[in-house]
């Protein structure tokens, strides 16, 4: 995988680069930064540098053309990331990234752009909750522990470690605190703050930032063949995620189901109608963990530009028209005096979920409590 295939972060690549040259390159770096930002794909395109540097020219940024990291397919680069356990697997197994591979591979040639919702489609487990078992650190442990078959580095990409239980945050934390020789650990985490502090004080947090909306328009352009206008208009509305950008191409977007599951919440609770709150709350319910995440996060997203949309200021508004047509008559609702409680009761609920909490309860609770937060001012 080459540079060119991370969408804009030219900054971020360059410091990549630049501490190679520099020779600073730390053993366990953790790139952090908003979902779509590109972090894996800078991740992979990293690892594939350091392990295709030339001898005769160890400085130059361009990556040769290396058949199995162009494939990734190099015997010294190693991914980790979360998995489930399939029904065929015994009680007492701890399922690894191995077990995945075939799936994961296809994945990430497919594009290393993807949602968690994706990665559970690709493994045939939308309902379950992915985890990085320590199965899979002690795993990790026997292929570091392997000299390289290169005579370089050996590379470990480790997808959402958040995702790690804490038997395997403990194996990870000895093996980053020692490292095997000429071994470069490269963390992608979205949730850094659930990591253990441990592990935060020893590898070296590089943000990542959103990506700038001219690059995401340019590769619209030239990946997706749209024109420049309707580049420009999905540009805005990604908003520096090149995942929304992607989904809003697509007609059977989830976007336009959680909108409808967002306007159907409102105007019930609005209405004061209880019964067919829990019927709504059962729908919701019905969805898997993930996707009932998802959907949070949107519901966050909404509340925010519906608060925003009162200023009647466009610079500061992200929606689509479908969603303005609604922020029109509904955006009053959302003001000074409720916008805070509504996010709280929202990242309440994203908690909750995460903790396998009963999913009715849950979103039944969150659309009672909007009755009474949708009337205040």
């Amino acid at each position: 995988m080459n540079w060119s295939e991370v969408i804009g972060q030219e900054e971020a690549k360059e410091r990549l680069i630049q501490m190679v040259r520099e020779d600073r390159l730390p053993h366990a770096m953790m790139l952090c930064g908003p979902v779509g930002s590109g972090k894996l794909a800078l991740a992979i395109a990293f690892g594939c540098y350091l392990l295709g540097r030339r001898p005769e020219n160890p400085d130059s940024p361009d990556m040769p053309e290396h058949p199995m990291l162009q494939k990734l397919e190099h015997p010294d680069l190693h991914f980790t990331y979360p998995t489930i356990k399939l029904p065929s697997m015994k009680s007492d197994y701890k399922p690894v990234s191995d077990d995945f591979a075939k799936e994961w591979h296809e994945l990430v040639m497919m594009s290393p752009y993807f949602t968690m919702e994706e990665w559970m489609q690709a493994m045939g487990g939308e309902n379950q909750q992915a985890i990085i078992t320590a199965g899979e650190s002690d795993d990790l442990v026997r292929k570091l522990s392997l000299k390289s078959s290169q005579g370089g580095y050996k590379v470990s990409i480790i997808w959402l470690p958040e995702r790690m239980n804490i038997e395997c945050a403990n194996k990870l934390l000895k093996l980053i605190e020692e490292p095997p020789q000429q071994t470069v650990f490269i963390m992608v985490s979205e949730e850094p703050e659930k990591l253990l502090e441990t592990i935060r004080s020893r590898v070296q947090r590089i943000d990542i930032r959103k990506t700038d909306n001219e690059s995401i328009r340019q590769a619209l352009i030239e990946r997706r063949g749209i024109s420049d206008d309707a580049a420009l208009r999905i540009s805005r509305i990604a908003n520096g995620n090149w995942l929304a950008a992607i989904e809003e191409l697509q007609a059977d977007s989830e976007q336009g189901l959680f909108l409808d599951m967002y306007k159907i919440l409102m105007r019930l609770a609005y209405q004061r109608k209880i019964k067919d709150l829990r019927k709504w709350s059962e729908q919701m319910a019905a969805m898997g963990r993930e996707k009932q995440k998802r959907w949070l996060t949107y519901f966050l997203k909404m509340t925010r530009e519906n608060f925003m949309y009162n200023f009647k200021q466009e610079d500061l508004n992200y929606m689509t028209e479908e969603e303005e047509g609604f922020a029109t008559n509904f955006a009053r609702f959302v003001n000074e005096g409720n916008v805070i409680p509504i996010s709280d009761l929202a990242n309440l609920a994203i908690r909750d979920i995460g903790q396998n909490a009963n999913a009715k309860i849950v979103f039944f609770d969150l659309a009672l409590q909007m009755i009474v937060l949708l009337l205040q001012k």
